[in-house]
């Protein structure tokens, strides 16, 4: 008889991204994860949001709770990557005689002396042999354009902006350059997306992309488009993109150079 599994999933972009392998060799019948990156697990499990759930409630005092372990309970297994660094919530749910197995929730420190890329981290935390790459269902044909975002979730991850400006003045002479960012952050006349699906279906279409250590650069990966990221300082051999066809470039690295890769990268995609 298959087990009845909910996974909880707490993160960004990139975190959930290189979980994806992990969740999958799960098989949970329930996902709850933020609710921005729902568009990127329906694919392997009916999901909805954590606040929607009111798993946050579980370790406030005084807030209805009945409904929510009454949810909890209704799963044979629950794996979670939400609470393993609180202990307030482990205490509640000890409480509440819920029986949930924590999972790392970031590869770091000591639980990571091998040095695992992420995706590898997380696939051995939930019993899996390393290897599978991540993988979502937005797929398409390559069209004549360059996806780039210069954006990340923090500015010391950003090759500047400047140096993107060059590489896109390189890339004009043979492709078509379309710049992506979110909503908060600023570039004249860039694509904007009201959820990460449309960014996906988006991406999917590009002959070549080029970002930084960034979420969206691990979404294009798992999109099957080649990517090229740019590094400074995180740790590539955790947090690069996974994908078939992924580059990494050094802060250090002249726009030309970059250019050049990205042209042989979108050439091979484009002519299979």
């Amino acid at each position: 008889m298959s087990v009845r599994r909910l996974v909880i999933r707490p993160g960004a972009i990139g975190d959930v991204v290189c979980s994806l392998p992990a969740i999958e060799f799960l098989a949970p019948a329930e996902i709850w994860a933020p609710a921005a990156v729902l568009p990127l697990l329906r694919h392997i499990a009916p999901a909805r949001s954590i606040a929607s759930a009111g798993l946050d409630r579980l370790e406030i005092p005084g807030q209805p709770i009945a409904g929510v372990v009454e949810r909890l309970k209704s799963f044979d297994e629950i794996v979670s990557w939400y609470g393993a660094a609180r202990p307030e919530f482990r205490a509640a749910a000890g409480r509440h005689g819920l029986n949930i197995r924590l999972l790392p929730a970031l590869p770091a420190g000591p639980e990571n002396e091998e040095v695992l890329h992420a995706a590898d981290f997380f696939l051995r935390s939930a019993g899996a042999a390393p290897g599978r790459l991540p993988r979502l269902p937005f797929q398409a044909p390559p069209e004549s354009f360059a996806a780039i975002h210069p954006f990340s979730g923090s500015p010391k991850k950003n090759w500047p902006v400047e140096r993107f400006r060059q590489l896109a003045g390189e890339l004009n002479a043979h492709l078509d350059v379309q710049w992506c960012a979110g909503p908060e952050e600023e570039l004249h006349g860039a694509h904007r997306f009201h959820d990460l699906a449309e960014v996906a279906a988006w991406l999917a279409r590009a002959a070549v992309y080029i970002g930084n250590d960034s979420g969206i650069s691990h979404l294009a990966a798992a999109c099957g488009v080649p990517v090229i990221a740019m590094f400074g300082p995180t740790d590539p051999r955790v947090w690069a993109p996974r994908g078939e066809h992924v580059r990494v470039f050094p802060f250090s690295a002249p726009p030309g150079a970059v250019a050049r890769a990205a042209l042989q990268m979108a050439r091979t995609r484009r002519t299979g």
